[in-house]
């Protein structure tokens, strides 16, 4: 007999799974520890007018699932009305069967509004309306959508230049969910093209009161804006990156590139790629520093569509896996950082299934018993943050690793109807070792194997971060 569709014992193939999603991961808080949430919102605790702005703006995930089943660009991005743009993605999400998104659509009306209904253009109307009435209240304010699902800490992610703000509002408030930021520098080290460097520099030098005129100059005013990050309660860096950059270079190089580029001259691939790897270097070292964690996303293969590109700006749904050499520079980049005993906590994502081997043995390089999970595989995310690739990433990271301590999933979203993306990945997770238990190939010992579980949901991030006992 079929199982009813997304039931209770959801993604839980057996008892003991069933037992310890039930009794061990279901309760556990929330670390989401890297976002693209928008701290403005949170600080304003704005409720959305109804569920398409809640659910459709900025979401490149549902929009190209949208373009693929033949659905106009005026109803993704477009001047369509709210209504008119979700009555498309009602009648697109019942061709996302076996696409993550069916899952997640159903599981967020579930967890949110209480709403059961498949969502099909027949109900659309009814979930429309039923969750824009609740999401127009006071308790489907954004504050209180992060309470509901638990959440105790969030970490956004913040360019150099931003003024934090809106985390500064935040942290004087009684809002008792910490939200930190998150040091991006991408753009600080993006020189593909002079003119948006220099423009860049000058929004550095505004915001930092600060003359750059020089290499050395610029360092110290971005190193003023990690200083700055560090006073607001920052403690973790980001970088979003097809590959790290370990090209050798000098300093009269390094000067004489800044230079050029600085002084509206386009660089020649080398140049960028011995600029983006004097740039990494330096960022690391602020970060070991400062003991802060630094994040590595590797492996996206960017802005591939040219033409919505120029029409639509970047993060709007053009991106895709990249197949880049991964495993020679990374080894390179953490060794020499090890090597000065400068390396900083770190976790590496990977976009690629077919690197997840390399990437889970490589971190094993570099865990030097000085903190456990020091250098960490990071969970499966983008167009691997779905059941097979939660899987994969999971497998490979204990094949090769110890999964025991593993600081767990995080949403990576804009969204923020995006945090029962935990649950997905608890139930998932609890499967795997309750699937084990019951093959006879763990032990059934629920007690131990739920406090890994719990450890991976929970405490391992809390004490990885330090966020939640300060």
């Amino acid at each position: 007999m079929s199982k009813l569709f997304m039931g209770e014992d959801f993604l839980l193939q057996t008892k003991t799974a069933q037992l310890l999603y039930e009794e061990y991961a279901k309760q556990m808080p929330i670390i989401d520890y890297h976002c693209h949430l928008s701290p403005q919102q949170i600080a304003e605790d704005i409720k959305f007018e109804n569920l398409t702005q809640a659910w459709l703006y900025g979401d490149h995930y549902k929009w190209r699932a949208m373009r693929t089943s033949g659905v106009d660009e005026s109803y993704c991005t477009g001047n369509k009305s709210d209504y008119e743009k979700f009555e498309k993605w009602a009648a697109t999400v019942p061709y996302t069967m076996r696409n993550p998104l069916y899952h997640w659509t159903h599981l967020e009306l579930k967890r949110y509004f209480g709403i059961e209904e498949i969502l099909n253009p027949s109900t659309a109307k009814a979930v429309y309306d039923n969750a824009s009435a609740q999401i127009q209240t006071d308790a489907f304010s954004i504050k209180n959508l992060i309470r509901k699902m638990n959440v105790k800490v969030i970490c956004t992610t913040d360019d150099p230049i931003d003024s934090l703000e809106y985390h500064k509002t935040l942290a004087e408030s009684d809002f008792e969910v910490k939200i930190k930021p998150a040091f991006r520098p991408d753009k600080a080290m993006e020189v593909s093209s002079a003119a948006h460097f220099t423009a860049y520099v000058k929004k550095l030098e505004a915001v930092t009161n600060l003359s750059v005129s020089s290499f050395e100059d610029y360092l110290f005013a971005l190193q003023n804006r990690h200083d700055f990050f560090a006073s607001m309660g920052c403690s973790v860096s980001d970088h979003g990156l097809e590959e790290i950059y370990v090209e050798d270079f000098t300093g009269q190089e390094i000067e004489a590139i800044f230079t050029k580029v600085y002084g509206g001259k386009d660089l020649s691939l080398i140049e960028q790629r011995k600029f983006k790897s004097c740039m990494l270097l330096h960022f690391a070292e602020w970060d070991w520093e400062k003991g802060w964690v630094q994040q590595y996303h590797l492996g996206a293969l960017r802005n591939n569509n040219s033409r919505m590109l120029s029409k639509l700006g970047p993060d709007t749904g053009w991106d895709s896996i990249g197949d880049f050499s991964q495993a020679a520079a990374l080894s390179k980049f953490l060794n020499k950082l090890d090597s000065e005993d400068k390396l900083a906590k770190t976790i590496i994502y990977n976009l690629n299934p077919a690197d997840n081997e390399l990437m889970a043995s490589m971190i094993g390089n570099f865990n030097d018993g000085s903190v456990a999970g020091k250098i960490q595989f990071g969970s499966g995310w983008w167009f691997l943050d779905q059941k097979d690739g939660i899987i994969k990433q999971l497998n490979a990271l204990s094949n090769m690793g110890l999964v025991s301590r593993f600081v767990g999933m995080l949403t990576d979203s804009r969204s923020f109807l995006s945090f029962p993306r935990h649950e997905y990945f608890r139930r998932i997770l609890c499967n795997l070792f309750g699937d084990e238990i019951e093959n006879g190939e763990l032990p059934n010992d629920t007690k131990w194997v739920g406090q890994i579980i719990q450890d991976i949901c929970y405490n391992n991030a809390n004490t990885y971060f330090g966020w939640n006992d300060k």
